[in-house]
């Protein structure tokens, strides 16, 4: 079978698997990576110990590389499985209340997502119920851009691609009163970001997630689902702590704030194997607060 082949036979055969078979197969995984990956490793122990300010058990790091390989096999059921099927795994919804009044007062939705337990199924749901839609950039492997783009336009949902055009698409949305979701701890390309503290050291952080809460009548909730082993999710919607306003560079700092502070609630599931303080080739030098 050729190679560009492979890859998304082996995501339809997966996609065949029962949810628990894949977080266990995952967990199998994530263990099999982090033994044979010196540099995941690396970036899992040193992240994990600047948010957790000490170095993490090996409990700890064993626990959040079996949470990254059911991340990464979970996605074949997400996207291959009936919508209603996949669903039917979110066993709890808390916080709803709070798109309650959001949909009361009349504002529109800006919904922010790390890198955190199941990000994927917090649009789908969302999806069911708004028009919804999320800025994506298309995966490296071109095999697997179809089988992305029918997992996830489902349902009201539709996907933008992160560019002058989408943005431009996502604003107007906005203004529309059409419901927008994003990923605010990607790490950004040059001259698509400022340097901003996350938890405690400088990451180059996009400044879109700010600029698009600057919008008129948009109000900002963050969102996570957290994954229940052999279950499926449990979706958490939660307000920040306080509001982001300001200057720009003041709604950057504020958004990776409120992401530390929701990460904080659960580290084990959180992507530290992602290398968040890389520098994009030809940026300036990290600079917070005006110290290089």
């Amino acid at each position: 079978m050729p190679r560009l082949q492979l890859l998304p036979f082996l995501f339809r055969l997966l996609g065949r698997c029962s949810l628990p078979c894949l977080h266990h197969l995952g967990g199998l995984g994530g263990m099999l990576a982090h033994a044979l990956s010196p540099r995941l490793r690396r970036h899992l122990r040193e992240n994990y110990a600047r948010a957790l300010g000490r170095q993490p058990t090996l409990s700890e790091r064993l626990e959040n590389a079996r949470e990254t390989g059911r991340m990464m096999l979970e996605l074949p059921f997400v996207w291959q499985r009936p919508l209603d099927e996949v669903m039917a795994h979110v066993v709890e919804v808390r916080g709803m209340e709070h798109m309650d009044a959001l949909r009361a007062e009349g504002s529109t939705l800006l919904a922010l997502t790390p890198h955190m337990g199941c990000f994927e199924i917090t649009s789908l749901y969302m999806g069911r119920f708004m028009p919804f839609s999320i800025l994506y950039r298309p995966p490296k492997q071109k095999a697997i851009e179809p089988l992305l783009r029918a997992g996830r336009e489902r349902g009201q949902l539709t996907l933008v691609t992160a560019d002058l055009s989408g943005v431009r698409q996502i604003i107007k949305g906005l203004r529309q009163g059409i419901a927008t979701g994003l990923l605010p701890d990607q790490a950004p390309g040059k001259g698509e970001g400022i340097w901003s503290p996350f938890f405690g050291r400088p990451a180059y952080t996009m400044t879109l997630a700010a600029r698009l809460s600057e919008v008129k009548n948009t109000r900002v909730l963050l969102f996570w689902g957290e994954r229940l082993p052999g279950r499926g999710w449990r979706l958490h919607i939660v307000p920040p702590r306080r509001p982001i306003e300001g200057s720009l560079e003041e709604r950057v700092h504020a958004i990776n704030h409120e992401l530390e502070t929701l990460i904080l609630r659960c580290p084990a599931q959180y992507l530290w194997a992602y290398n968040r303080y890389k520098t994009p080739a030809g940026a300036p030098q990290p600079t917070v607060n005006g110290e290089s």
